[in-house]
């Protein structure tokens, strides 16, 4: 079997989970096309974009199929994730080619999808779960020099944003017990891993609600001056005990969370991140707009004032946090007064990291029904641009208060751009390039070494720009003792 992976890190985890049940039923996984007997394509229905991709791979991987018909073994190919969900009729009507569909919670069901496939008909299953969560199932890390993975802690999501199309491709919330979790992250530190990023579509309304005993009626506390369109939830254990848990596993191993709601920021989370060493000071907090409005007909279920209240209370709550967003152009009814309002939303908060796209007006949505995509497409793009370029400007300022500190880095490898410079991440995830010489080791000062991938060293920033951090490394260092600067 060959795994081809689009789209969010969501569909990185799937492709891991999805390897792990073909892997139980005598799959061999192969890294070469030509040698593959089954093509997986895990894919994305994000945007418009995202599954031209995917239509325009299909077109390259027919001429294969074709020679393949010829020979011994017929080729399967496969489609999972998002787009199997969205598009499932127009794929199995248009392509031919594709013998099986699996929707994200299908994966359990490849085995049986792939058999029904080798007697010559076209297998789909695309049904939606309320309760699946492959909790028992243990990803596949496929690559040996990793330092760091991905978590998944929740699948789905209740927010029906008028934009978004996840609700519809990945179904209703739901959460993976604790104690599953824990399990997980345990055997990631034991094979040495240095960093989790616990991973979910709203990452931060956890709620395990497996163990009765838990089931007390205590609904979310929500952010400030933040709503929902669902009725609250009672009971379960929530983020922040999660959060706590995970973080005692390994102190020195790093956690991170993505992608979460600002809604769902109680104080008890902000107080974990900021007293905890190994939980890396750094929130992504999505705004899409800056408008009130047009933030209004997204349903996000809050306004310009109570997003930048909470943002001044995360920065007060977590000293030198880095936060990160994500923002969309030209949504349904956007007007230029709303795009400068968005402008000056990225001027304000100064961003460290961003994700910015042209709005995509995708089918089933609530947008798609009731509101008209009418901001031509030129004006999204030239708006985009000009966000990008703001955010740019405002990240290499943000960036530039961190010359002259020495940040702890957590080594990924060698620089892409230099054999001679090793690359990897501060706590607030943004990349440190820095010299790969001999230095110094905080626990034995007699011998020189070399940093390696999982290695936390202390670099001192020399320059920066809006994405990146340069500096030249002090010495190699833990996670706790680094704590001390």
């Amino acid at each position: 079997v060959y795994l081809e992976t689009y789209g969010c890190q969501m569909n990185v985890n799937d492709t891991e989970i999805a390897w792990s049940i073909l892997q139980k039923s005598g799959y061999l996984r192969t890294r070469n096309l030509q040698e593959a007997d089954v093509i997986l394509l895990v894919t994305c229905s994000i945007r418009e974009k995202a599954e031209q991709t995917i239509w325009n791979r299909l077109h390259q991987l027919k001429a294969l199929k074709t020679k393949r018909l010829r020979s011994r073994v017929p080729l399967r190919i496969g489609i999972l994730g998002c787009m199997a969900e969205r598009l499932k009729e127009e794929i199995l009507n248009r392509e031919k080619m594709v013998d099986i569909l699996a929707g994200p919670d299908a994966y359990r069901d490849l085995p049986r999808l792939l058999a029904v496939a080798d007697s010559g008909q076209q297998a789909a299953n695309v049904l939606l779960s309320l309760d699946e969560t492959y909790a028992d199932v243990m990803p596949v890390q496929t690559s040996p020099s990793a330092t760091s993975a991905f978590v998944s802690i929740m699948r789905g999501c209740d927010n029906m944003c008028s934009y978004c199309i996840v609700p519809f491709t990945r179904g209703r919330e739901r959460s993976r017990p604790v104690a599953s979790i824990l399990e997980e992250v345990r055997k990631l530190s034991e094979q040495g891993l240095k960093e989790v990023t616990l991973l979910g579509q709203n990452v931060n309304s956890f709620r395990d609600s497996s163990e009765v005993q838990f089931n007390n009626a205590v609904s979310t506390n929500l952010s400030r001056g933040f709503s929902t369109n669902y009725k609250p939830k009672q009971g379960g254990l929530r983020f922040a005990h999660l959060l706590d848990q995970v973080s005692r596993v390994d102190p020195e191993m790093r956690i991170r969370f993505t992608s979460p709601h600002p809604k769902d920021f109680p104080d008890e989370v902000l107080q974990l991140i900021h007293e905890r060493d190994n939980i890396c000071k750094q929130i992504h907090l999505p705004a899409q707009s800056g408008s009130s409005r047009v933030l209004e007909a997204m349903r996000r279920g809050y306004s310009r004032e109570a997003y930048m209240e909470l943002i001044r209370h995360i920065r007060e709550s977590i000293p030198g946090v880095s936060l990160s967003s994500d923002f969309i152009a030209g949504f349904c009814g956007e007007t230029e007064e709303d795009h400068l309002q968005t402008v000056s939303l990225l001027r304000e908060v100064q961003y460290n990291m961003g994700f910015l796209f042209a709005y995509s007006m995708r089918q089933k949505t609530r947008a798609y029904h009731r509101l008209k995509d009418d901001v031509p497409e030129e004006v999204k793009l030239r708006r985009l641009e000009e966000l990008i370029t703001v955010f740019r400007e405002e990240a290499t300022k943000a960036n530039m208060t961190s010359v002259g500190c020495t940040q702890l880095v957590l080594v990924e490898g060698h620089s892409k751009r230099s054999a001679s410079d090793l690359c990897g991440r501060n706590d607030g995830n943004l990349k440190v390039i820095f010299p790969d010489v001999e230095m110094e080791d905080v626990n034995n000062s007699e011998v020189r070494v070399r940093a390696q991938p999982g290695d936390y060293v202390l670099v001192k920033i020399t320059s920066t720009s809006s994405q990146t951090l340069k500096g030249h490394v002090l010495c190699r260092t833990t996670l706790k003792d680094s704590s001390a600067y």
